[in-house]
């Protein structure tokens, strides 16, 4: 059983779309969407430098566009479940057929905008803690007022909270972590800071009519499957101000019985948890179209 997942933010680096952009029709696909999003993807994923990318406006709707022309670019693939971290999550519901790709990437669009203005308010960060008692780290982070955003598996938890409490974190290490890595994201998600984001992406989801997903879809609220096309955008809404579970999503793939995992572009983050997390279930990372015919390979291994 084969699982398509899709990375989240700081997974992007520059130029990363160039060779996928010299695959028959991607340009102009790409075009298309820059054109009804009003972002320019094909710049941003082939000549902008790391700084601009790095913004949460462009970063966001970049990584889904990236996701979904990877995906298509493997031709007809019938994965046994789809998942996506953070942002990732709106490319695995339009991989599901909750949404289109046009409304998945004008919500993202929307998306980014609103967590990039939340942001803008009090000065925050993330930080990856690898190592250590999840339990024990946990504790030491709400002592410390941070929030554990990302409760990723595998050893790593990533925490979010203001600079100064970040700088805090660096000198006074939960017991048994080996590091604390500042992320290149440009603000505390999946925190309490980014409320007034959730209310904009509410207004923005109302318009949208999503249909049911067509593949199995594992949330990351709960590492739970959701069935249903309208609650998979209610968590999509207020996934923006809650941690992702994505210890759970990986412990949801075991009971599935998933055997592969495959990312999507710009792969690499989460097969790096699943190999840590998942033993025997290979993995491979989509990164550039020199990985499409080993991934093909993979898919018809592990797809009925």
């Amino acid at each position: 059983m084969l699982v398509l997942v899709a990375p989240g933010q700081g997974a992007q680096t520059p130029g990363f779309l160039t060779e996928w952009l010299e695959l028959p029709g991607a340009a102009d696909r790409v075009a298309a969407w820059s054109d009804a999003i009003g972002l320019d993807l094909v710049h941003y994923g082939t000549k902008a430098d790391a700084d601009e990318i790095r913004d949460t406006a462009v970063a966001q709707p970049l990584l889904v566009a990236a996701g979904l022309l990877s995906a298509s670019a493997l031709g007809e693939v019938a994965p046994g479940a789809v998942a996506g971290h953070s942002v990732g999550e709106i490319t695995a519901a339009a991989l599901a057929g909750v949404l289109d790709e046009t409304a998945a990437l004008s919500l993202v669009r929307k998306r980014g905008l609103a967590m990039a203005d939340a942001a803008a308010v009090t000065e925050t960060g993330m930080a990856a803690l690898l190592g250590g008692d999840p339990e024990a780290t946990v504790a030491h982070l709400e002592k410390l007022g941070l929030t554990p955003a990302n409760i990723n598996g595998a050893g790593q938890i990533v925490a979010a909270g203001t600079k100064e409490q970040l700088a805090v974190l660096e000198g006074d290490k939960p017991e048994g972590v080996r590091r604390v890595v500042m992320l290149q994201v440009a603000g505390a998600f999946h925190t309490h800071h980014m409320g007034p984001a959730v209310d904009t992406l509410a207004r923005a989801a109302e318009a949208l009519t999503p249909g049911d997903p067509q593949l199995t879809y594992v949330s990351n609220r709960d590492g739970g499957t959701v069935a249903s096309g309208a609650e998979v955008l209610e968590r999509l809404v207020g996934q923006v101000a809650n941690p992702v579970r994505w210890d759970l999503c990986m412990e949801t793939f075991k009971e599935l019985g998933v055997t592969a995992l495959l990312e999507v572009c710009p792969g690499g983050t989460l097969t790096g948890l699943a190999k840590r997390a998942l033993p025997g279930v290979r993995t491979l990372a989509l990164k550039t179209p020199a990985d499409l015919d080993a991934a093909r390979e993979l898919v018809a291994e592990h797809t009925a």
